[in-house]
Protein backbone atom coordinates (compact mmCIF):
# COMPACT_ATOMS: atom_id res chain seq x y z
CA UNK A 1 0.00 0.00 0.00
CA UNK A 2 2.80 2.69 1.06
CA UNK A 3 4.13 1.74 -2.46
CA UNK A 4 1.02 2.85 -4.04
CA UNK A 5 0.83 6.09 -2.13
CA UNK A 6 5.04 6.50 -3.05
CA UNK A 7 4.03 6.40 -6.75
CA UNK A 8 1.18 8.78 -6.84
CA UNK A 9 3.19 11.05 -4.56
CA UNK A 10 5.67 11.41 -7.46
CA UNK A 11 3.17 10.88 -10.25
CA UNK A 12 2.12 14.30 -8.78
CA UNK A 13 5.03 16.18 -8.71
CA UNK A 14 5.96 14.83 -12.12
CA UNK A 15 2.80 16.52 -13.34
CA UNK A 16 3.22 19.65 -11.30
CA UNK A 17 6.82 20.15 -12.50
CA UNK A 18 5.48 19.37 -16.08
CA UNK A 19 2.77 21.94 -16.06
CA UNK A 20 5.34 24.75 -14.50
CA UNK A 21 8.17 23.77 -17.43
CA UNK A 22 4.79 24.77 -19.73
CA UNK A 23 3.88 27.98 -18.31
CA UNK A 24 7.38 28.87 -18.13
CA UNK A 25 7.93 27.95 -22.02
CA UNK A 26 6.92 31.02 -24.36
CA UNK A 27 5.90 30.15 -27.90
CA UNK A 28 8.70 30.91 -30.25
CA UNK A 29 7.75 34.11 -32.69
CA UNK A 30 7.29 33.01 -35.99
CA UNK A 31 8.77 34.62 -38.97
CA UNK A 32 7.16 36.78 -41.68
CA UNK A 33 7.69 34.60 -44.59
CA UNK A 34 8.59 37.83 -47.01
CA UNK A 35 11.33 38.13 -44.51
CA UNK A 36 12.42 34.86 -44.59
CA UNK A 37 12.07 35.21 -48.54
CA UNK A 38 14.33 37.93 -48.24
CA UNK A 39 16.94 36.60 -45.53
CA UNK A 40 17.35 33.22 -47.92
CA UNK A 41 17.65 35.75 -50.99
CA UNK A 42 20.77 37.50 -49.20
CA UNK A 43 22.12 34.05 -47.85
CA UNK A 44 21.94 33.00 -51.63
CA UNK A 45 24.43 36.49 -52.81
CA UNK A 46 28.35 35.17 -53.31
CA UNK A 47 30.52 36.91 -50.93
CA UNK A 48 34.34 38.09 -50.26
CA UNK A 49 34.88 33.89 -49.26
CA UNK A 50 33.51 33.16 -52.51
CA UNK A 51 35.69 35.81 -54.48
CA UNK A 52 38.72 34.24 -52.98
CA UNK A 53 37.45 30.41 -54.14
CA UNK A 54 36.97 32.40 -57.59
CA UNK A 55 40.59 33.44 -57.46
CA UNK A 56 41.59 29.68 -57.84
CA UNK A 57 39.37 28.57 -60.89
CA UNK A 58 42.18 28.35 -64.10
CA UNK A 59 44.04 25.33 -64.90
CA UNK A 60 46.66 23.68 -62.74
CA UNK A 61 49.47 20.80 -62.63
CA UNK A 62 49.33 19.27 -59.41
CA UNK A 63 52.82 17.56 -57.60
CA UNK A 64 51.45 15.19 -55.00
CA UNK A 65 53.06 12.98 -52.55
CA UNK A 66 51.16 9.41 -50.68
CA UNK A 67 52.75 8.23 -47.13
CA UNK A 68 50.91 5.02 -46.90
CA UNK A 69 52.97 3.81 -43.69
CA UNK A 70 54.85 6.68 -41.33
CA UNK A 71 58.83 6.62 -41.98
CA UNK A 72 58.32 5.12 -45.73
CA UNK A 73 59.57 7.17 -48.18
CA UNK A 74 55.98 8.68 -50.10
CA UNK A 75 55.04 7.56 -53.30
CA UNK A 76 55.29 10.68 -56.29
CA UNK A 77 53.03 11.46 -59.11
CA UNK A 78 51.82 14.35 -61.35
CA UNK A 79 48.71 15.52 -62.63
CA UNK A 80 46.48 18.32 -63.87
CA UNK A 81 43.25 20.37 -62.40
CA UNK A 82 40.77 22.46 -63.95
CA UNK A 83 39.27 24.66 -61.58
CA UNK A 84 35.78 27.03 -62.22
CA UNK A 85 33.73 28.71 -60.67
CA UNK A 86 29.79 27.19 -61.39
CA UNK A 87 26.09 28.10 -60.72
CA UNK A 88 26.86 32.06 -60.75
CA UNK A 89 30.14 32.36 -59.06
CA UNK A 90 28.34 30.28 -55.85
CA UNK A 91 30.84 26.99 -55.79
CA UNK A 92 33.83 26.23 -57.22
CA UNK A 93 34.25 22.70 -59.26
CA UNK A 94 37.74 20.88 -59.58
CA UNK A 95 38.22 17.94 -62.31
CA UNK A 96 41.47 16.26 -61.31
CA UNK A 97 43.43 13.73 -63.36
CA UNK A 98 46.58 11.72 -63.12
CA UNK A 99 47.83 8.97 -60.93
CA UNK A 100 47.01 7.24 -57.58
CA UNK A 101 49.30 4.83 -56.37
CA UNK A 102 50.52 3.82 -59.63
CA UNK A 103 47.22 3.59 -61.25
CA UNK A 104 45.20 6.17 -63.26
CA UNK A 105 43.03 8.44 -61.10
CA UNK A 106 40.34 10.92 -61.74
CA UNK A 107 38.49 12.77 -59.34
CA UNK A 108 36.02 15.85 -58.61
CA UNK A 109 35.00 17.73 -55.93
CA UNK A 110 33.41 20.61 -55.53
CA UNK A 111 34.15 23.24 -51.92
CA UNK A 112 31.77 25.72 -50.89
CA UNK A 113 31.21 28.54 -48.08
CA UNK A 114 28.17 28.28 -46.71
CA UNK A 115 26.67 31.51 -45.88
CA UNK A 116 24.19 30.05 -42.99
CA UNK A 117 26.35 27.93 -41.77
CA UNK A 118 29.48 30.47 -41.79
CA UNK A 119 31.18 27.32 -42.54
CA UNK A 120 33.27 25.64 -45.81
CA UNK A 121 32.09 22.55 -47.23
CA UNK A 122 33.89 20.26 -49.47
CA UNK A 123 32.60 17.11 -51.30
CA UNK A 124 34.97 14.82 -53.21
CA UNK A 125 33.87 11.53 -55.65
CA UNK A 126 36.61 9.88 -57.46
CA UNK A 127 37.23 6.52 -59.47
CA UNK A 128 38.93 4.78 -56.08
CA UNK A 129 35.38 4.43 -54.59
CA UNK A 130 31.33 4.53 -55.05
CA UNK A 131 31.19 7.18 -52.03
CA UNK A 132 31.07 10.65 -51.40
CA UNK A 133 33.53 12.16 -49.00
CA UNK A 134 32.23 15.18 -47.12
CA UNK A 135 34.46 17.57 -45.41
CA UNK A 136 33.95 21.09 -43.62
CA UNK A 137 35.55 23.63 -41.33
CA UNK A 138 36.94 27.45 -41.18
CA UNK A 139 39.35 29.53 -42.54
CA UNK A 140 41.95 32.07 -40.83
CA UNK A 141 40.93 35.42 -40.64
CA UNK A 142 42.37 36.17 -44.53
CA UNK A 143 40.83 33.55 -45.89
CA UNK A 144 43.75 32.03 -47.34
CA UNK A 145 44.24 28.80 -45.18
CA UNK A 146 41.40 26.64 -44.90
CA UNK A 147 40.92 23.76 -42.14
CA UNK A 148 38.94 21.02 -43.09
CA UNK A 149 37.74 17.69 -41.15
CA UNK A 150 35.73 14.90 -41.65
CA UNK A 151 35.67 10.84 -41.74
CA UNK A 152 35.10 7.76 -43.94
CA UNK A 153 34.06 4.44 -42.98
CA UNK A 154 37.49 1.69 -43.57
CA UNK A 155 36.74 -1.92 -44.05
CA UNK A 156 36.12 -4.20 -41.38
CA UNK A 157 34.11 -1.37 -39.34
CA UNK A 158 35.25 2.08 -37.71
CA UNK A 159 36.33 5.19 -39.44
CA UNK A 160 39.50 6.81 -40.18
CA UNK A 161 39.03 10.37 -39.04
CA UNK A 162 40.65 12.96 -41.43
CA UNK A 163 41.48 16.93 -41.20
CA UNK A 164 43.14 18.84 -44.37
CA UNK A 165 44.40 22.03 -44.76
CA UNK A 166 44.41 23.86 -47.83
CA UNK A 167 46.77 27.27 -48.15
CA UNK A 168 46.09 29.96 -51.26
CA UNK A 169 49.75 30.86 -51.15
CA UNK A 170 49.51 33.20 -53.65
CA UNK A 171 47.54 33.75 -56.92
CA UNK A 172 49.63 31.00 -58.60
CA UNK A 173 50.63 28.35 -55.57
CA UNK A 174 48.34 26.54 -53.12
CA UNK A 175 48.77 23.45 -51.62
CA UNK A 176 46.63 20.54 -50.08
CA UNK A 177 47.80 18.57 -46.81
CA UNK A 178 45.78 15.32 -45.59
CA UNK A 179 46.51 13.93 -42.44
CA UNK A 180 44.48 11.18 -40.87
CA UNK A 181 43.47 8.59 -37.24
CA UNK A 182 42.68 5.28 -36.81
CA UNK A 183 40.53 5.07 -34.45
CA UNK A 184 42.43 6.33 -31.44
CA UNK A 185 45.96 5.97 -33.10
CA UNK A 186 48.29 8.73 -33.46
CA UNK A 187 47.68 11.12 -36.99
CA UNK A 188 49.81 10.77 -39.72
CA UNK A 189 50.62 12.76 -43.07
CA UNK A 190 49.06 10.86 -45.55
CA UNK A 191 49.11 13.53 -48.42
CA UNK A 192 50.37 16.50 -49.81
CA UNK A 193 49.53 18.29 -52.79
CA UNK A 194 51.44 21.03 -54.42
CA UNK A 195 49.25 23.42 -57.30
CA UNK A 196 51.54 25.15 -59.72
CA UNK A 197 48.85 27.45 -62.16
CA UNK A 198 49.18 26.87 -65.91
CA UNK A 199 46.75 29.39 -66.64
Amino acid sequence: MRLIHLAVAGLCVALTVSVAMAKEKKPEKQMDMQAVMEAYAKLAEPGEPHKQLASLAGNWTTQTKEWMEPGKPPTESTGSVEMKMVLGGRFLQQEFSGEMMGHPYSGMGISAYDNLLKRYVSTWIDTMGTGVFVMDGTASADGKTITLKGQHAELGGGHMTHRAVWKIVDGNTQTFEMYGTHGHGKEMKMMEITYTRKS
